[in-house]
């Protein structure tokens, strides 16, 4: 079984000290993890060891062991969170390069993984479809106080894009809008604890992830998904070799069975996330991306940089 780690703490599993280690940091949540790792070990016989943090600590503590990297791999953090990462990167161009959909590939330090849709999730239970925001602009309504879970940008990759969502989307009125909707927010330390918070009925709403809602919907909870008409956020998250780490060979070889057709169907039909891939399509009952109105985000750097967007986020939602 693979040693899961949440930070420098011990989750479960075992540490292997041979060169077979894969060691890799991800922000997938730990229902993922759990699914996908005992594959790995099973398909390629190496074992691997995975630090799970949420997207900021990631990419926090890859920059700070740089030099003496520990890790191998980064999995499943935004596109742009490793475009700014990129120095620490080594490019690496994985089997079945051809089959990715070219158009996700941002940057030449890492790969385009799965494609993540951003939306609200609503607890049919405490308000009824009907009647629940359909836009961003709608999320702004004093109404709606108190009603809305989200992750913190500062803590998470996905609330990170949703930002940049709301700020490509309205331009240069996108701090006044997203600071209004920000007042509606019920702050949470994960987008993975979104769609639990909508579940057991602490706000009737909540910002995250497709396929961390559709879990929840399968599940059979009260749980209806909308994606937002005035800008649906479509963006992938990457998987990344990091330079210099102790186990480069087996990094690659993580990163080779991450984008294979194989990982790249279970992703979709046991996980709900939407393929990188070519020739594998998407979840069933969920939208074609073709019929939404889908936004492309500006960069962190188009905005800014992270600091200073971060610097703001605070500003706005009193942090």
């Amino acid at each position: 079984m693979a040693g899961v780690l949440a930070a420098s703490t011990l989750l479960g599993g075992t540490a292997f000290a041979d060169d077979k280690v894969v060691t890799v940091y991800t922000a997938h949540i730990s229902a993922i993890v759990d699914k996908l790792i005992p594959m790995f070990e099973k398909e390629t016989g190496l074992k691997a060891e995975v630090v799970k943090m949420g997207s900021g600590d990631v990419a926090k503590r890859a920059k700070a062991e740089a030099g003496k990297p520990a890790a191998d791999v980064i999995w499943s953090i935004s596109g742009s969170a490793l475009t700014e990462l990129a120095d620490i990167l080594e490019p690496y161009q994985p089997k079945d390069f051809d089959k990715i959909n070219q158009k996700l590939i941002g940057s030449p330090a890492w790969t385009p993984y799965t494609g993540v849709v951003y939306v609200l999730a609503v607890n049919t239970s405490l308000l009824p479809l009907d009647q629940a925001p359909k836009s961003w602009a709608e999320l702004a309504d004093p109404k709606w106080q108190g009603k809305i879970a989200s992750a913190r940008a500062d803590n998470s990759g996905s609330a990170m894009q949703q930002l940049q969502g709301v700020l490509t989307i309205f331009g240069d009125k996108g701090w006044d809008e997203y600071g209004k909707i920000a007042k509606n927010f019920v702050l949470t330390d994960s987008s993975g604890a979104v769609p639990r918070y909508v579940a057991d009925g602490e706000t009737p709403m909540g910002l995250t992830l497709e396929d961390n809602a559709l879990q929840y919907v399968q599940g059979g909870s009260p749980m209806s998904i909308v994606h937002l008409t005035d800008g649906t956020i479509a963006t992938p998250d990457g998987i990344a070799l990091i330079k210099g780490g102790p186990n480069p060979e087996g990094g690659k070889k993580f990163i080779d069975w991450a984008l294979s057709k194989s990982t790249q169907e279970t992703l979709v039909k046991e996980i709900g996330r939407r393929s990188v891939r070519t020739d594998v399509s998407g979840p069933a009952g969920l939208p074609d991306l073709a019929d939404l109105n889908v936004v492309q985000i500006k960069s962190l750097a188009d905005l800014g940089g992270t600091d200073a967007i971060l610097a703001k986020w605070r500003t706005a939602t009193g942090q």
